[in-house]
């Protein structure tokens, strides 16, 4: 099983030594309840460094009072396996208090990039992601950590606030893994009933779809968006807090697709909020 830290000192410590050795560092940020997308992440930074570090943190300051942070899954011991498995070197499972002693004060926020897509919904979720993102780099000092492209918004404000920073880490995004039906791999997708898990890989084909009309010769960014929506809004008692089409780069809306751009949806089937995105070219 993967070696476990569970203090600031302990995993500095370790990576310290890990480094005086000559290896470089990758680090992979979770909050556990790891699946398969996990391990690709973990088996992508060890490409690209000789000891990875996966973080597991439950953060409280990135759920809203009515959001899932009580039931959301805590699986360490197998999290600990697949980390092996997936060759990480080390596990730091933090206790909160650990990461936010009593005295905190201060906290993250990356202007714009999180008042589109998620942010309306999830208010202070990002400025909790970006908060606790800052805080596991500084901890672990890696040369590259890796994000998956599912968590697409998060991925975009995190690289920003590297480069705004001046955070010595390559931030890396990594393709999204997929179930052979198309639904986006999620710890979130174990609270799906059977029927809602069997919908479920229609969103995916409401992105696909739009994909095909863009490389047929679409580019209104409004028609896309409406044709998008509707394909949702045909899931049997799906409801979407969101489907939109925004600029890749800014997340804002994006009239004509005259530059790359992002088709991003958040979808709730029962009470399982799923989220997923493509590129538009």
């Amino acid at each position: 099983m993967t070696p476990l830290a569970v203090t600031i000192a302990e995993v500095r410590k370790t990576v310290t030594d890990a480094r005086q050795t000559g290896r470089h560092i990758g680090c992979v940020p979770t909050m556990g309840a790891l699946h398969e997308g996990h391990a690709s992440l973990v088996r992508r930074a060890k490409s690209f460094c000789d000891f990875v570090v996966v973080t597991i943190f439950v953060n409280p300051t990135q759920f809203g009072p009515k959001e899932d942070f009580a039931k959301y899954p805590r699986t360490l011991e197998a999290d600990r396996e697949l980390c092996r498995l997936a060759g990480a070197d080390l596990v730091f499972a933090p206790s909160a208090i650990e990461i936010y002693p009593a005295d905190c004060l201060t906290t993250v926020e990356v202007a714009k990039l999180g008042d589109t897509l998620c942010g309306p919904s999830r208010p202070g979720h990002f400025r909790g992601v970006a908060t606790i993102v800052l805080k596991l780099l500084n901890i672990v000092q890696p040369d590259v950590a890796v994000f998956g492209a599912k968590d697409a918004q998060q991925a975009r404000i995190i690289r920003r606030m590297v480069e705004d920073l001046n955070v010595p880490t390559v931030i890396d995004v990594a393709p999204t893994v997929r179930e052979a039906d198309g639904l986006a791999l999620s710890s979130r997708n174990r609270y799906l009933s059977p029927i809602e898990r069997a919908l479920a890989p229609q969103i995916y084909r409401a992105l696909t779809a739009l994909q095909q009309r863009v490389s047929a010769g679409e580019t209104d960014g409004a028609r896309l968006e409406s044709s998008l929506q509707a394909s949702l809004a045909a899931i049997p008692g799906a409801r979407f807090d969101y489907a939109s089409i925004v600029d890749d780069a800014t997340l804002q809306p994006i009239a004509r697709l005259d530059r790359p751009a992002l088709a991003a949806v958040a979808v709730v089937l029962g009470a399982t909020r799923l989220i997923d995105n493509v590129t538009l070219p």
